[in-house]
């Protein structure tokens, strides 16, 4: 047996799914002019009538990311990766806020998840390679300190390889 919406009711799920599409669409355009508050208000204001729509929740995380309000934006990319754990994007998002703040390792794990989930993700792909640079650098940093003396074979490797990793770190 198969569902069917009666086409009254098909019509009325088109129509709020315009009215969603229109939401957003004046919302970027707000943003777009420089009017961040009033694109944001407009995004919650449009969450308020339609809390689960994964657009407009994935719009105002990445306003709330562009503002600079980080808890903000993770709590939202958190639970986007909780309601639609098959979406990569969400991930990819946490990811570059985690990387902001340090936290390498978690930005390592999100994008992992994020190319586990699709592995064609090309800016997924790019912010791993980003994140495993520095990385390295880090490591490249603790293991010269580390390094008995300045003048040993290792210490004099481990300067070479942190220089090109800092150099390929400023590309």
């Amino acid at each position: 047996m198969r569902l069917r919406l009666p086409a009254f009711a098909l019509l009325l799920a088109l129509a709020a799914a315009a009215s969603h599409a229109d939401d957003l669409a004046s919302a970027q355009r707000l943003w777009l002019a420089g009017q961040r508050s009033a694109a944001v208000s407009q995004v919650e204001q449009a969450l308020t009538r339609t809390p689960d729509d994964l657009q407009l929740r994935f719009a105002l995380g990445v306003m709330r990311m562009e503002l600079g309000d980080r808890a903000a934006a993770l709590e939202i990319f958190t639970r986007l990766t909780q309601d639609f754990p098959d979406l990569a994007d969400p991930y990819n998002n946490l990811a570059v806020l985690y990387a902001a703040s340090g936290e390498l390792d978690q930005a390592k794990a999100a994008l992992e998840q994020a190319l586990r989930l699709q592995p064609e993700h090309a800016q997924a792909q790019e912010n791993l390679g980003d994140v495993l640079l520095r990385l390295a650098l880090r490591a490249y940093e603790r293991a010269q300190k580390l390094s008995l003396t300045p003048s040993d074979t290792l210490a004099a490797k481990i300067s070479r390889t942190l220089a090109l990793t800092r150099e390929l770190q400023t590309r």
